[in-house]
């Protein structure tokens, strides 16, 4: 997602301009709708038009509306997302007040507004326009004068930078040209990795190749980093991990991600994390139960006693009750987790009512909390 214009007054109303550049971006994008926003984007219009004989005919035509939000419709398994509202701007092919039904399009802007938006809502813009801080997994897919370095993320991959070097073959008796063609290409895929990858998030750096040429391309890279003293790659040099591919291009990358050595090793990376998290919860739920708690009020009490380490949220759009939680754990110093319901985690939090929370210190005496605030609820 491409965050391209952002303006947020002190009451918190206000708006900003995106641009979904991935499926999972309609996902993201689906959880920032609530009804009652205002949507602004390019359409398609079926439109009467009369001649000047009188004949009534029908065409297609792009414009761009502005919709006070009624329905929202997210097809899971395309990651389309529809938005049905009235028109609440002047336009030349729509009346004010008319239903229409936009389809949100990959590469298109569109513009959001709200009356207020709450913490939650702003951490999902931030999460879905930084991708480098959701890459924990890098990989360098490689062969002899070509590499591709790609950042992988729980739902997509993203190249980042495309090494491209003419090596010119051996000849008999000299093989400086080719030594030398090959030191350039080493370099260039060092300063890639240097200016691409960052090293505080990426848990692993895949480096696969065919034959080779990843063992002579990490012998380079060390070498290199001893002499000129890189601390930065000498420090990281346990996340490297060579693999085989059976090229250097980008779609050698899904026979690299399932190699059982490659899915071992990242394990702990945050695609297989949040998986850990809930299960976290699940063993203290099992061993000191008066320290785990799940269903909203429970949790809402657990949150008043100032006693929870870690809240775990679904990210449905249930808004300001779920919200006044998220917030309150965070001022008093809890860790806060929000889980994709599209994800396995995710799944799994949904049937614990989509909110459960490990606690600082046990606390025995909540059993009559969801009876008594159940009733409650927004």
């Amino acid at each position: 997602m491409k965050l391209l214009h952002k303006d947020i007054e002190k009451d918190n109303a206000g708006q900003v301009t995106l641009v979904p550049e991935e499926a999972e971006d309609m996902w993201h994008t689906y959880n920032l709708l609530q009804v009652g926003d205002s949507l602004r984007a390019s359409t398609i219009r079926k439109v009467q038009t009369e001649s000047t004989t009188g004949s009534v005919g029908s065409s297609r035509v792009r414009t761009t509306l502005t919709l006070c939000v009624e329905a929202i419709d997210f097809d899971s398994q395309a990651c389309q997302l529809r938005v049905k509202g009235t028109n609440i701007e002047e336009n030349q092919y729509v009346k004010m007040g008319a239903y229409h039904t936009i389809e949100l399009e990959l590469n298109r802007k569109f513009t959001l507004a709200k009356k207020s938006w709450d913490s939650v809502v702003l951490d999902r813009i931030e999460q879905a326009c930084d991708a480098t801080q959701k890459a924990d997994v890098a990989a360098v897919v490689m062969q002899e004068g070509l590499a591709n370095l790609v950042l992988v993320t729980p739902a997509m991959t993203l190249l980042r930078a495309k090494v491209e070097v003419t090596i010119p073959r051996k000849r008999r008796g000299s093989c400086t040209q080719h030594e030398k063609a090959l030191e350039r290409f080493y370099e260039a895929v060092m300063q890639a990795i240097l200016r691409h990858i960052n090293f505080d998030v990426v848990k692993c750096i895949l480096i696969a190749s065919p034959g080779f040429v990843r063992d002579q391309f990490i012998t380079y890279l060390f070498k290199e980093a001893v002499r000129q003293d890189n601390k930065i790659l000498l420090e990281n040099r346990p996340k490297f991990m060579l693999v085989h591919s059976s090229s250097g291009h980008k779609y050698s990358l899904k026979e690299i991600l399932s190699d059982p050595t490659v899915t071992s090793r990242l394990s702990d990376t945050k695609a297989a994390g949040e998986v850990k998290a809930l299960e976290d919860f699940y063993k203290m739920l099992q061993h000191e139960p008066d320290r785990a708690f799940y269903g909203l009020a429970h949790v809402e009490r657990a949150a008043e006693a100032l006693a929870i380490d870690t809240l775990y949220c679904d990210d449905v759009p249930t808004r300001s009750r779920y919200v006044r939680l998220v917030d309150s754990v965070r001022d008093n110093g809890g860790n806060v987790r929000i889980f994709s319901s599209l994800h396995v985690s995710g799944e799994q939090l949904t049937q614990l009512s989509g909110v459960a929370a490990i606690l600082r210190f046990p606390i025995a005496d909540l059993s009559e909390a969801e009876d008594d605030s159940s009733s409650d609820e927004d």
